[in-house]
């Protein structure tokens, strides 16, 4: 054989032998993704039963929060009421005094 034909016959073979591996390497992590698919599989589906489960959760605990009786539906009497809770909370905190005489600030629900 000349030297091109060698040189020729040695990079096919090293071309052969590089694709082998990597092929060899491909299906063998085929395979480890076959073996661990049913255990993954069963994994994503119970914990997407889990999420379906506490997500039914809280829509039945907005149905009966939205059920109770005394809530205000209308939204703008909710904005009043919140206005007069934040109105009574700055008058309250209004009244305290900056600091105790004998200590730091009180809170206003301490003597």
């Amino acid at each position: 054989m000349s030297a091109p034909q060698s040189l020729a016959m040695a990079a096919m073979n090293r071309l052969a032998a590089r694709l082998g591996s990597g092929l060899a390497d491909a299906a063998a992590t085929l395979a480890v993704l076959a073996q661990e698919a049913p255990s993954r599989v069963q994994q994503e589906l119970s914990l997407f039963w889990e999420e379906v489960a506490m997500e039914a959760e809280r829509i039945e605990n907005d149905r009966s929060a939205a059920a109770a009786p005394g809530r205000d539906d209308d939204p703008q009497e909710r904005i009043d009421a919140l206005r007069a809770k934040v109105a009574e909370l700055s008058r309250r905190l209004d009244q305290v005094p900056d600091a105790a005489p004998d200590g730091p600030p009180r809170s206003p629900g301490q003597a």
